[in-house]
């Protein structure tokens, strides 16, 4: 009986360590999945001793993965004790590992931007921009230290966390936890990525319907405000109030379709998108042609 491979304390730190640098290789087909691999070799070079089950788990860990890059590291830690497992024997496919990393970057990556750029950042920044305004030196420095303190105990906390929530995991794999768990992530993150089309995918079809003249009456008459600042308050008063900016009600092919189906256009778009990603297109050549497509489209007047 061969003895346990296991990842010690050191390690762990050499990937939280690397983990720092998740965006270096950012890229718009599969996004931070060069950074993510460049944080797992260590882990990977330390359980797999041939160069054949090292290229294999490289190769399953360059695929997509996209979330903020401080939350990546409870998913690394998770990741971790599934790769662990794996290597000593667990029934741990890929299947397994890349549906608990999807299922997870979905949601922790709504998470990061409130808690990180809209809260920490800016209270550590005016906090420092304070002392410096007052010409002390400190104020900068401050700021540095405190942000990749907070920045770095947090990452590698959570991905002691996830390593070892991640073993706990892997405990009962006999009892079908990990593929219930598998599933509800993956299910969890495609809900999380669908609710976010209708924010990420925008789509405006230009042509116009038809313009209609509104009685006198139902738009603002500009020429009866009174000038400066009074006329606008008086404007945007009238605006709430229901009435139009123009005399002429302009309706486009886009005003129809929110009224018919409010996001129907980029849905379909992104079932177009995940349609051809099925049938082995690359997704530079999807990004290249939804260029080629907004381009042309503006030059007519279509979009």
């Amino acid at each position: 009986m061969t003895d346990r491979i296991q990842l010690n304390k050191k390690d762990r730190l050499a990937v939280a360590w690397r983990s720092t640098f998740l965006q270096g290789s950012w890229n718009y087909e599969r996004m931070q999945n060069g950074g993510w691999v460049y944080s797992m070799i260590p882990a990977i070079k330390k359980l797999y001793s041939t160069k054949e089950d090292r290229s294999a788990a490289l190769k399953r860990h360059l695929e997509f993965f996209n979330t903020h890059p401080y939350l990546a590291s409870p998913v690394l830690g998770v990741t971790l004790a599934l790769e662990e497992e794996r290597a000593n024997g667990a029934a741990v496919d890929d299947v397994a590992i890349q549906g608990v990393k999807v299922g997870m970057m979905g949601p922790l990556a709504g998470v990061g931007d409130p808690v990180f750029w809209f809260t920490v950042r800016p209270m550590l920044g005016a906090l420092g921009a304070s002392l410096a305004l007052s010409g002390n030196i400190i104020g900068p420095i401050l700021f540095f230290l405190l942000w990749n303190i907070i920045r770095w105990g947090f990452m590698w906390y959570t991905q002691e966390f996830g390593y070892r929530t991640g073993s706990k995991i892997t405990d009962n794999l006999s009892g079908g936890l990990l593929q219930k768990i598998t599933k509800g992530a993956s299910i969890l993150g495609m809900f999380v990525l669908a609710a976010l089309v209708q924010r990420w995918v925008s789509i405006k079809f230009q042509p116009v319907v038809s313009t209609v003249k509104l009685d006198k009456g139902a738009f603002i008459d500009w020429n009866s405000l009174p000038a400066g600042a009074e006329g606008i308050q008086q404007a945007l008063i009238q605006v709430q109030s229901g009435l139009a900016l123009t005399q002429e009600k302009v309706t486009t092919l886009q005003n129809n379709l929110d009224q018919l189906i409010p996001g129907l256009v980029p849905l379909l778009l992104t079932f177009l998108c995940m349609w051809l990603l099925r049938k082995k297109v690359s997704p530079i050549l999807i990004i290249l042609g939804l260029f080629i497509v907004g381009i042309v489209g503006h030059v007519i007047g279509l979009l």
